[in-house]
C-alpha cells in the first residue's frame, strides 16, 4: 500500500484539452444551473474524496457548508500531487483545477476504479466559481493555491508545516451563473453524503453547517446490506434475512443486496462506482434478466408454478423487492456528465452471472423465503391481469380526441398541452364555482367526491375499480402500469385544489400517494401543483367601492393589520388598541375561508386560479428515499409510526389556530 501512495505522481495525471467552454455552455458539464447543478459541484469535488476511499487510501471526508455561502469538502487521502507536471509546465494541483479533462482518471496508477466521467469535476467547479481555495497536506507542508472563475490568482506556495495528509477544496458558487440560487441546502449534502458511507464500508463521512449548527456523521459497517434495512424500515418485510453478495468479476466488481417486503411497489437504487444512476443502464438489465429467470426456474422446479401457468412477468417479481446493486469497473461510460445511465454492454454480463448463481444458491437454501417470494408474485400476477381486464375498459386510446373522457370532467378547449391546467377540486360546490370562474380556454376541471381511495395500501386491480381514480386516469390520457406513457399528458399543469383545513390536506395527501406510486415521472417532470387558497378576506368598504385583500395565513394576517396600525399611528391618527384590530386598520369586516365552497366564482378566480395572482407550490421529489419513508409512514399499515409521528408533532402544534 505504501508503495502505490508513494507513487502517485504527476506522471499520472494526463492531460487531453482546455477548460474555457465551461463558462459558456455550464448545462453541458453539471446538467443545469438551477437548484440540481448548484448543488452538483459538492458532488464533483466530493466524489474525488470518495474516489481516494474506494482506492484504499482514505477513511474520513468533511463536507462543510460556511456561513459565507461557500463550501469546503476535506478528506485524509493521499493529497493531489503538487509536483511540476511534464506537458502543462504547472503544478500538477493547478493543472488538475485549471485544465479541462485532466485528472487521475486516465492511464495507469491512478485509480482502477473511479466515480469520475472524464475527469474534469474540479476543474469545472473551479470555473464556474468566483473563489475556489485549494490546500494539499503532502510531506509535512501545506501546499496553498487560489483561484477566481478558474484562473490563478495565488500561486501555488507552502504557507506552513502539517502532520495532517490529504486535500481540501473551499469553493464558492458564481452568482452570475447560478442565477436561481446559490445557497446550498443541508438536507441535499446529508442525504448524499449518507448515500456515500452505506456505498463505501469503513468510510466516515461527516457534514456540517455553520449556518444553522447542524452536523451529522455517517459510517455504514454493513455497506449496501445496511442500506437495504434502512429503505424497509417501517415496512414488513418477507424475511428478516437479506440476499448479498460480492464478487469479482475479470477487472470489475459486483455487489448486490435483495430483501422483499408485503408493498405493492419496487424501490431499485443502482450504482456505477458509487454513482447512483437513476435510469438504469446495463447493471440493472443483468440483474432484472437474472432475477427474473432464476426465480421461475426455481418455481418451475419446485412445482410453485403448474405446468401450464405462464411464466411470472419482470412486474410481478419486482412487486415489494427492494435491491441494491454497486458495480465497480475501471472505465464506466455514463450518458452525459450527470451520469444518469450506464452503459458498459460488458456489466450486464458480469451482474447476470453473479445474480444467477449466487441468487439460485439462496432461494435453495431458504425454501421458506423463496415460497414467500413466488407466492407473493404470484399474487401479483393473478392481480394484473384482473388489471388488465378493468385497464382495457377504462383507459381511452388516444390523447386528444376527447373519447370517453369522465362525464364530470369540465375539459378546457385548448389542445395544446403546453397552455392547459387541470384543476382536481375538492368537492361538487366549489368544482361549480371553478367552472362558472374558470378561463375555459386553458383550465379544466375535474370534481372529486369525498376522499380518494389510499392508494398505498392497494393493488392496481383494487384501484381501478374505484371511479374517482379512474376519472382521473381518463382525464390525464397517461394510461396507468404497463402502458403508461407520458407523452400522453393532456395537460401541462395539473392542480390539487382542496380546503385548506385538515380534511383538504388529506385529499391532497391522497392523490399525491397516488401519483408518487404510479406516476411518479409526472411529478418529476414538473407537472404536479398544489394550489394556496387564502385563509382570510379583509373587507373595506361597501357596494361599487368593496375591495377584499385576501391573506393566505395567520403570519400574513398579523403582518396586514399591524402595518396597517402603525401607519396610522405614524399619521398622528388616534387607534384605540381596544377594539377589533381589522377595524383599528381601517377594514370594515373580516372573513375566514373554511372551505373553496364558501367562494364565489370570481373570489375562486381572483384567489386561487387566476394566473396573474394565484399561488401555486410546484412538487418536487428531492430525496425519493425520504419521500418513500413518509408515504410508508402516513398511509401504510404500521399503526405505530404513525402514532408516533403525531406524538412527536403534538407538542409544535398551536392550540390557539384549531377550530373546536
Amino acid at each position: 500500500m505504501a508503495d502505490k501512495a508513494n507513487s502517485y505522481d504527476s506522471s499520472q495525471i494526463q492531460v487531453l484539452e482546455g477548460l474555457e467552454p465551461v463558462r459558456k455552455r455550464p448545462g453541458m458539464y453539471i446538467g443545469s444551473t438551477g437548484y440540481d447543478g448548484l448543488h452538483h459541484l459538492i458532488k464533483e469535488i466530493a466524489d474525488n474524496s470518495i474516489d481516494e476511499a474506494i482506492a484504499g487510501f482514505c477513511t474520513k471526508v468533511v463536507i462543510t457548508l460556511l456561513k459565507d455561502g461557500g463550501v469546503r469538502v476535506e478528506d485524509n487521502g493521499r493529497g493531489i500531487p503538487v509536483d511540476l507536471h511534464p506537458k502543462t509546465h504547472m503544478s500538477t494541483l493547478e493543472t488538475v483545477l485549471t485544465v479541462l479533462h485532466a485528472g487521475g482518471k486516465f492511464g495507469d496508477g491512478g485509480y482502477k476504479v473511479s466515480s469520475g466521467l472524464h475527469g474534469v469535476g474540479s476543474s469545472v467547479v473551479n470555473a464556474l466559481s468566483t473563489h475556489m481555495i485549494a490546500e494539499v497536506y503532502r510531506d509535512g507542508k501545506v501546499n496553498h493555491i487560489e483561484f477566481d472563475t478558474g484562473k490563478t490568482v495565488k500561486p501555488l506556495e507552502v504557507t506552513g508545516k502539517t502532520t495532517k495528509r490529504g486535500t481540501s477544496i473551499t469553493f464558492y458558487p458564481d452568482p452570475t451563473i447560478f442565477k436561481e440560487t446559490t445557497t446550498f441546502e443541508y438536507s441535499w449534502v446529508a442525504s448524499y453524503a449518507r448515500h456515500q458511507a452505506y456505498l463505501t464500508k469503513g468510510i466516515l463521512i461527516c457534514v456540517a453547517d455553520e449556518r444553522t449548527g447542524e452536523k451529522e456523521s455517517f459510517y455504514f459497517e454493513g455497506g449496501i446490506k445496511s442500506y437495504v434495512k434502512r429503505l424497509n424500515n417501517g415496512k414488513e418485510v418477507l424475511s428478516d434475512d437479506i440476499f448479498y453478495v460480492e464478487k469479482p468479476v475479470e477487472d470489475s466488481e459486483v455487489e448486490i443486496a435483495v430483501q422483499y417486503n408485503d408493498s405493492y411497489s419496487e424501490t431499485m437504487k443502482p450504482f456505477a462506482n458509487n454513482v447512483l444512476t437513476p435510469d438504469g443502464g446495463m447493471h440493472v438489465v443483468g440483474f432484472r434478466t437474472a432475477l427474473n429467470r432464476t426465480i421461475n426456474d426455481y418455481a418451475r422446479k419446485n412445482g410453485l408454478l403448474k405446468e401450464k401457468e405462464d411464466n411470472l412477468t419482470g412486474d410481478d417479481i419486482k412487486e415489494g423487492l427492494t435491491a441494491v446493486i454497486l458495480v465497480k469497473l475501471p472505465d464506466p461510460q455514463f450518458e452525459g456528465q450527470t451520469k444518469n445511465k450506464l452503459g458498459n454492454p460488458e456489466i450486464r454480463g458480469y451482474v447476470d452471472k453473479v445474480m444467477s448463481e449466487y441468487f439460485g444458491y439462496y432461494l435453495e437454501e431458504n425454501p421458506q423465503i423463496a415460497k414467500k417470494i413466488v407466492g407473493k408474485a404470484t399474487l401479483a400476477a393473478r392481480a394484473r391481469k384482473a388489471a388488465r381486464a378493468a385497464r382495457d375498459n377504462v383507459i381511452r386510446k388516444g390523447a386528444f380526441e376527447g373519447l370517453n373522457l369522465p362525464s364530470k370532467l369540465a375539459d378546457c378547449s385548448s389542445r395544446d398541452r403546453g397552455e392547459c391546467e387541470l384543476f382536481i377540486v375538492e368537492g361538487n360546490s366549489a368544482a361549480g364555482s371553478a367552472k362558472e370562474g374558470r378561463n375555459p380556454k386553458i383550465q379544466a376541471i375535474l370534481p372529486l367526491r369525498g376522499k380518494v381511495l389510499n392508494t398505498e395500501r392497494a393493488r392496481l386491480d383494487k384501484m381501478l375499480a374505484n371511479q374517482e381514480l379512474v376519472s382521473l386516469i381518463k382525464g390525464l390520457g397517461v394510461g396507468i402500469g404497463e402502458q403508461f406513457d407520458i407523452n400522453g399528458l393532456r395537460y401541462d399543469k395539473i392542480i390539487f385544489m382542496t380546503d385548506a383545513d385538515v380534511d383538504g390536506l388529506h385529499i391532497a395527501t391522497l392523490l399525491m400517494t397516488f401519483f408518487f406510486r404510479y406516476m411518479p415521472q409526472v411529478i418529476e417532470a414538473g407537472h404536479v401543483y398544489l394550489a394556496k387558497p387564502p385563509l382570510f378576506g379583509l373587507i373595506k368598504g361597501t357596494g361599487s367601492s368593496r375591495k377584499i385583500d385576501y391573506l393566505y395565513d395567520e403570519v400574513a394576517l398579523e403582518k396586514k393589520l399591524t402595518e396597517k396600525i402603525e401607519e396610522k399611528k405614524a399619521a398622528g391618527t388616534k387607534v384605540d388598541e381596544s377594539q377589533e384590530r381589522f377595524k383599528q386598520a381601517g377594514y370594515t369586516a373580516q372573513q375566514r375561508f373554511k372551505g373553496l365552497g364558501e367562494m364565489d366564482a370570481k373570489q375562486l378566480w381572483e384567489t386561487t386560479m387566476d394566473p396573474e395572482n394565484r399561488v401555486l407550490v410546484q412538487v418536487h421529489i428531492d430525496d425519493a428515499e425520504k419521500a418513500d419513508a413518509v408515504f410508508t409512514k402516513l398511509m401504510g399499515d404500521q399503526v405505530d409510526l404513525r402514532k408516533n409521528f403525531i406524538q412527536a408533532g403534538a407538542a409544535s402544534v398551536n392550540l390557539d389556530d384549531l377550530d373546536f
